[in-house]
């Protein structure tokens, strides 16, 4: 079975050959774009669950292209390839549309990691987000509304509990502050980032084994949060 179908948009020739060759190797189905206008046509015509995005491109440029191409396409997972390594870079590619970033350079096993993740979030059928998630040692049941860890309760408060699944269903992504509050508080919450590292530290002395060196509550420096997607 394919670990998913791809479509890498890169006007550098020889990095896009590379990577088609490499991770075709390893299991994915790559078809190639060299610019973002390709990339929609290409879209159009042929179905893929991750698109590799490079931002610097000539013509409508990566972030238009990221911002048409979820338009377009709701349930597409898209990954951005940049070598911008300033926070509001990420911040305007995950807000434009974008579902993940890796920074150029970047290790392979890391990418194909974020593009594995990228496949499973596609692939979930419709409705899972209403189902049972189970990571690591932790399994959320949101109709029941129940967290367990090792099949032991964890108790958390309402809002502890819908940010703990906004996260666990995104899992392996970033998540934007703003989108964190936004969606668990309300948009009049949306610049509340104090607020939101209180209920994440919470969230770490119920959730961790050692909450100063968490496992599963990442920190996206100046971004937000992700919640590590464990095999």
């Amino acid at each position: 079975m394919s670990h998913g179908t791809v479509l890498i948009v890169e006007d550098d020739v020889a990095l896009r050959h590379t990577l088609s060759a490499t991770l075709s190797a390893l299991g994915f189905e790559i078809m190639e774009a060299p610019n973002g206008e390709t990339a929609l046509v290409e879209l159009r015509n042929h179905k893929f669950e991750v698109v590799l995005l490079d931002l610097n491109m000539p013509g409508m440029g990566g972030m238009s292209a990221c911002e048409k191409i979820r338009a377009a396409h709701p349930c597409l997972s898209i990954i951005v390839l940049t070598v911008r390594n300033r926070d509001e870079d990420k911040i305007a590619a995950l807000d434009a549309g974008a579902d993940d970033y890796v920074t150029k350079p970047f290790g392979l096993p890391e990418l194909a990691a974020r593009m594995r993740a990228g496949v499973r979030r596609v692939r979930q059928p419709e409705g899972s987000e209403l189902g049972p998630i189970e990571i690591g040692e932790l399994k959320i049941d949101p109709l029941a509304r129940r967290l367990t860890k090792n099949g032991a309760e964890l108790h958390l408060t309402p809002k502890e509990f819908e940010l703990t699944h906004v996260l666990m269903r995104h899992a392996g992504t970033p998540i934007t502050h703003h989108k964190l509050l936004s969606e668990v508080w309300g948009d009049e919450y949306g610049n509340e980032r104090e607020y939101l590292r209180t209920y994440i530290s919470q969230l770490r002395r119920k959730i961790e084994d050692d909450p100063s060196n968490p496992r599963y509550l990442l920190t996206e420096n100046y971004i937000g949060y992700r919640f590590q997607d464990l095999l």
